[in-house]
């Protein structure tokens, strides 16, 4: 069968009530009277990266459970208007939705309804199987319950990738995701001593790369057992809005692998992907294209080169993309339901 979808996305479809609050936590009051307000829109972490991915002129599909409800009507939209191919599997529980909390500073807090990860365990394993068999790579999202089509992608022998978000090392939710995936995205968030947890995966699973962005403070990649510190990339404009960071990274990053570039360019694509989604209110979307992502990359120039961490060899920092500067917010919180 010809591999005619780039990337298969499957699970992290759903919709967010954006509510823009005066600061974050939230101090204790009767009532807040809040601007610009409050947003309902499609577009959790696996729509998010669809988009991204399709932005870049990738071929995508994205493949969920989605309830028979308003929000499920959002989610195909959101796909309709983007030209996104949707599978839409029946979910009784209904489409996953969240209230996000967002801040003036565009940091954010997710608080999502548990009651959407009832229902069945077991995906209909005919439609992955197929959507599979046609595609070059699957991004498995760490919703439930699409951790049991890591066994079905590996008998396609499709290359895997997920984002683990804020893992803290130790949640064993995280771990098979972890452990199957041969490219493992996360975030610093939560993480004592980030170096450990991703020599850890990398150790004990299939991944020859893991990142985990660290927001402001750019990211931590870790190829074929070199850890590089790629440093943060100036975004566009202000700084508006977090959501969907992490996920403009993972589509930037799995653009320059598609296309056979190196870690390092890939992780400099996936800074640029992130900053531009900085800049972009999340009751909106909107991802970098390809030619805005090649030529931002092309104008940080030659000569640069990534910050090199203590140890590193000289032979070593004479390779790889140029020093960005990039502010990636916090990731997305993983979803389980």
């Amino acid at each position: 069968m010809p591999r005619d979808i780039d990337v298969l996305v499957l699970g992290g479809a759903g919709v967010d009530t954006i509510v823009h609050v005066p600061q974050l936590p939230l101090p204790f009051a009767d009532s807040h009277m809040i601007r610009p307000g409050i947003t309902t829109r499609a577009g959790q972490s696996g729509d998010f990266v669809a988009l991204g991915l399709t932005a870049l002129d990738l071929r995508t599909h994205h493949v969920d459970l989605l309830g028979d409800d308003h929000e499920g009507d959002l989610v195909r939209a959101l796909h309709r208007d983007h030209g996104i191919p949707l599978t839409a599997l029946p979910h009784p529980a209904g489409t996953k939705r969240a209230v996000n909390l967002v801040g003036p500073d565009g940091r954010r807090q997710s608080l999502y309804d548990a009651t959407r990860t009832d229902g069945p365990d077991r995906l209909p394993e005919s439609p992955v199987r197929r959507l599979a068999a046609a595609s070059r790579h699957a991004h498995v999202v760490i919703t439930h319950p699409w951790m049991h089509a890591l066994p079905l992608l590996r008998e396609a022998r499709t290359t895997l990738s997920t984002d683990l978000h804020d893992w803290d090392g130790a949640d064993p939710y995280h771990e098979p995701y972890a452990l199957a995936a041969d490219l493992v995205f996360l975030s610093t968030a939560a993480l004592t001593d980030p170096e450990r947890t991703l020599r850890d995966i990398a150790s004990r699973g299939r991944a020859r790369t893991v990142v985990a962005t660290a927001g402001a403070d750019g990211a931590l990649l870790l190829a074929d057992g070199e850890l590089i510190r790629i440093p943060a990339v100036e975004p566009p404009g202000p700084v508006v809005d977090t959501n969907g960071a992490g996920d403009a990274f993972a589509a930037g990053f799995l653009f320059g692998r598609l296309n056979g570039e190196d870690a390092r360019r890939c992780a400099l694509y996936g800074a640029i992907a992130g900053a531009h989604a900085c800049t972009v209110p999340s009751t909106r979307t909107g991802a970098v294209s390809r030619a805005d992502l090649l030529a931002r990359a092309a104008a940080v120039g030659p000569a640069g080169r990534p910050r090199p961490l203590p140890g590193e060899t000289a032979a070593r920092r004479s390779g790889g993309p140029p020093p960005v500067r990039v502010t990636v917010g916090a990731d997305a919180r993983p979803v389980r339901g």
